[in-house]
């Protein structure tokens, strides 16, 4: 909530082994074998309840989560928000109200509209179902209150910035299975019709060993948020979330993961090393924050392949977001419009898919948590959410280090970036200097470990 006289933010009151850890995934388990097909409608009459719905983390992305959990099911409604900033929170609800009037999906009353740091638990401790969606940085220990309280969880991807991030949700992970938690994880090409077909394309051997490939995630950049007269330097970092490593963690996480996601899913393994090259040579201001324009990865796997992965955020540059795949017996080009393609080794089509008409993969996340909600059956995404978190934090080490990165000494790094227990009185982990400019990464001099 803000302060209307001096617009500042205020809060409202009150080690296992890598064969074990990194064990090959199977390339086509739970949901991902699932036929994608609209079920806004499903119910089971074993389990009708109104289901409660929390969204915590009022943004874009936030809004649009909670809009297709509430189509997703009918009976479902939107009973609490949390946000760090009353103005987006509100200006989230009021897209929602406006979405779906008429409907009563929408009641959020005011007094379960929570602001600040502690804004998230007082909303998920009203709801069956949360959506979490704040910043990255956040993402672990809400993820680890939704699963000690119960809930079943949509949560966005990445799920962390750092390591112990990642080791956080793991644990949690490993307990909502226990517990028998639904978690769908906002990796959408899982939900994908065209990745889908492929993964089963290369289950069925079509392409034959995958030995190397590369994924894009190449663009001109994201928004940028002006810093305001009389804002602090926690809020500025916050409402300019994708500049900061502790809470974004570079875009090579927070947008290429998708692509990096693909790669593990369909090789059905983690890498064993990274290395890399990256910096900031288009994108300089001091609006830009610590993070790269650029970063180019090798990933290296137990099976032998290699997979190269390329982002970028440059104006006026090529723009690719899709991923390529070389097989002992063909080729995969996959896109995120909805195509996909297996060539020969002579280059001739042996199978296309074309995605037109498919349904919208986010919707399809939603409708599928909430099915297996309904039929009492159990999705958890957590585990392959977060090691791909992990794996993009491998590449993002590499290219800030200038050094080849191993998973097992990765796994275990202690180096903590979002600090716990922020009120608006904390200083973030990283400041400016007297000039407005923040120390950015050096291959060769900065410790990523």
């Amino acid at each position: 909530m803000k302060n209307s006289k001096n617009n500042q933010p205020m809060e409202t009151n009150p080690s296992n082994s890598r064969r074990k850890f990194c064990r090959n995934t199977a390339l086509l388990t739970g949901a991902m074998v699932l036929p994608v097909t609209p079920m806004h409608s499903m119910m089971n009459s074993a389990n009708d309840k109104k289901l409660k719905l929390a969204l915590v983390g009022c943004g874009g992305r936030g809004t649009g989560a909670a809009s297709q959990g509430l189509t997703a099911d009918d009976n479902v409604e939107l009973v609490a928000m949390a946000d760090a900033f009353e103005d987006r929170l509100q200006s989230s609800l009021e897209n929602l109200e406006k979405q779906f009037e008429g409907t009563k999906k929408v009641n959020v009353k005011k007094k379960h509209r929570f602001v600040g740091f502690e804004a998230a638990q007082r909303a998920m401790d009203m709801a069956d179902v949360v959506i979490l969606a704040t910043p990255p940085g956040f993402r672990p220990q809400h993820f680890e209150y939704a699963v000690n309280t119960g809930k079943h969880i949509f949560m966005e991807k990445p799920v962390a910035t750092d390591v112990p991030g990642i080791q956080k949700v793991l644990a949690s992970a490993k307990i909502a299975k226990e517990k028998k938690l639904n978690v769908v994880v906002g990796l959408q090409r899982h939900y994908q019709n065209n990745y889908i077909e492929m993964a089963k394309q290369i289950k069925d051997g079509k392409v034959g060993k995958i030995v190397s490939g590369q994924v894009y995630w190449d663009s001109s950049g994201v928004w940028v948020r002006e810093r305001q007269p009389g804002q602090s330097e926690l809020e500025y970092q916050m409402r300019n979330w994708y500049y900061f490593n502790w809470l974004c963690g570079d875009h090579i996480l927070e947008q290429h993961i998708h692509n990096i996601d693909v790669a593990n899913w369909f090789l059905g393994e983690y890498p064993l090393s990274a290395q890399g090259m990256g910096g900031r040579q288009v994108r300089t201001g001091k609006e830009y924050g610590e993070i790269f324009d650029h970063h180019f990865v090798e990933f290296t796997y137990p099976s032998g392949a290699v997979i190269a992965s390329q982002c970028r955020h440059q104006p006026n540059t090529f723009n690719r977001v899709g991923e390529v795949f070389q097989g002992t017996m063909g080729s995969i080009e996959m896109n995120d419009a909805g195509s996909a393609y297996i060539r020969d080794l002579d280059g001739a089509d042996v199978f296309k898919y074309r995605g037109k008409g498919d349904p919208n993969p986010y919707q399809v996340e939603h409708d599928r948590l909430f099915a297996s909600i309904r039929n009492n059956e159990v999705i958890n995404n957590a585990e392959y959410g977060a090691k791909s978190t992990m794996t993009a934090i491998m590449g993002r080490m590499a290219t800030y280090s200038g050094k080849v990165i191993l998973w097992e000494e990765a796994i275990n790094s202690g180096l903590v970036l979002v600090p716990d227990n922020l009120t608006w009185d904390s200083k973030p982990p990283v400041l400016p200097d007297a000039d407005g400019f923040y120390k950015i990464p050096m291959p060769g001099q900065t410790v990523v470990m």
